[in-house]
């Protein structure tokens, strides 16, 4: 299948391309390379903010309906130094104009001031602020179109798992005839803030046909054949246990199986990842 690509319209050309990352670094080290954990991270493309390498922005939600973005660079290598910040404050019972207010941490000029009011809409859709309470919503720097009767759903990033975690709300959208720019709502709590930098994912996205699921009941022959495949499976796996330095015990039968299954013939074992889990 192929999936067109399209710059942030905003600020194209900047930022990292999608891509697939089986592994969370920050999971503990014997859950790094458990095959069907690893297939679960990648069922989707992590999508990366419009930032160059040397930039990165904050975003937090104050309470009260008041939220503020602070755009930071560090040209030397050594520290972040934030140029502006911007409070914005919602209207009471949502009617009425955002306030938005401005704050130069560089020269304050014309210009600068310009450029620090367009710019957060580059990386926030400004509009989306407080729906609901809380919410901020980032924008990616890469856009997608899908074949005919393909959706694009866009999700928080898949196993990442450390505490706290902003809620984000997933949406599915028919990419292949309406345009939409790649968006991750996320819903902050008072006092909670987001950052984004070059190389730190804001979600992924994942690609899936519209079409319609249907359920059959299986017969009593293809439960005999699941829980044949099954014993076997689980006597094979047995066989192969290996051990890591550590003492962890794992089989790489899984990830054999699979490899052997998508190339038609015989999957080599000794390049194949470990699996941590005995039970997996």
């Amino acid at each position: 299948m192929e999936v067109g690509l399209f710059p942030n319209p905003l600020r194209p050309g900047v930022g990292l391309r999608p891509r697939r990352e089986a592994q969370r670094p920050l999971l503990p080290q014997h859950a790094r390379h458990c095959p069907v954990l690893e297939a679960g991270s990648t069922a989707g493309y992590l999508v990366y903010p419009p930032l160059a390498e040397k930039e990165s922005f904050q975003i937090g939600y104050e309470g009260e309906g008041r939220y503020k973005f602070v755009y930071s660079v560090n040209t030397r290598g050594k520290k972040w130094e934030p140029l502006f910040s911007v409070t914005y404050q919602m209207p009471v019972g949502g009617l009425g104009a955002t306030k938005r207010e401005i704050k130069m941490h560089m020269q304050d000029t014309p210009q600068t001031r310009e450029i620090a009011y367009l710019m957060p809409g580059m990386f926030l859709a400004e509009d989306d602020m407080g729906t609901p309470a809380g919410a901020v919503t980032l924008r990616g720097a890469w856009n997608f179109q899908t074949p005919a009767g393909w959706d694009s759903v866009y999700t928080p990033i898949f196993n990442m798992i450390e505490r706290p975690i902003a809620p984000m709300l997933v949406i599915r959208v028919e990419t292949d005839w309406y345009v939409h720019d790649s968006e991750f709502r996320y819903v902050l709590q008072p006092g909670e803030t987001i950052s984004a930098s070059h190389s730190m994912p804001i979600g992924q996205v994942m690609f899936v046909p519209r079409e319609e699921v249907t359920f059959r009941d299986g017969t009593e022959q293809e439960i005999a054949e699941r829980h044949k495949s099954s014993l076997a499976f689980y006597e094979e796996k047995a066989k192969t246990k290996l051990k890591t330095p550590y003492g962890v015990e794992y089989s790489p039968h899984y990830q054999r199986s699979s490899r052997r299954n998508r190339t038609g013939g015989e999957a080599s074992g000794g390049d194949a990842a470990p699996d941590p889990y005995p039970t997996t």
